[in-house]
């Protein structure tokens, strides 16, 4: 829960250390693990959301220059989020970095709630049920499986972070320009698809 709060905290390490002790003791069930990793993981991304909904804009509006995010960029991130948030919600949950703070940029971007909500649960159940499952299936075949899949998986994290940086970079004027456009229509009072 902590993690999806926006604290940089090793939520996977938990989730399958307690799944193996489940397998390997019998001593937690590990449906009850499941359901409280689950649990957490939905909750703390909604407390991230709404302090990201109270605090975030003004922090990242303050304080953004300082990490590159300057107006421009942050009226396209708006824009992409809008557009594509409960994707980023969703496939977030799944991306290490990217866990610990998206909830705070659906709450900073306003995103609507019942859609953060429902990619939210999504992506919680994906991730925390699909780690705490997987791991007690799997058992200690899981310590064998890690290293390799673990850089597998890093190198495809990697290989989309970078295609993404790429690609925003060569579209970022395009993209910035649709989104002003988008936000000027926004102030106009008119429909923004």
């Amino acid at each position: 829960m902590l993690e999806s709060m926006g604290l940089p905290l090793p939520a996977e390490t938990l989730i399958i250390s307690s799944a193996l002790y489940c397998a390997a003791t019998h001593r937690l069930d590990i449906s009850w693990v499941a359901v409280a990793a689950i649990a957490g993981a939905i909750m703390g991304d909604n407390f991230g959301y709404l302090i990201g909904r109270r605090y975030g804009h003004r922090l990242l509006e303050r304080h953004g220059g300082k990490v590159g995010l300057n107006d421009r960029r942050l009226i396209l991130g708006r824009y992409l989020f809008r557009r594509h948030g409960g994707k980023v919600v969703f496939f977030g949950r799944f991306i290490a970095v990217l866990r610990v703070f998206v909830a705070l940029l659906a709450g900073a971007n306003h995103m609507p709630w019942h859609t953060f909500l429902f990619f939210n649960a999504l992506g919680g159940i994906g991730w925390a049920g699909g780690y705490a499952l997987g791991a007690y299936y799997l058992g200690h075949k899981v310590l064998s499986l890690s290293g390799p899949v673990g850089i597998t998986l890093g190198i495809v994290a990697a290989l989309v972070l970078g295609g993404s940086f790429l690609f925003l970079k060569k579209n970022e004027v395009r993209l910035t320009e649709e989104a002003t456009r988008a936000a000027e229509r926004e102030q106009r009072g008119e429909t923004v698809p």
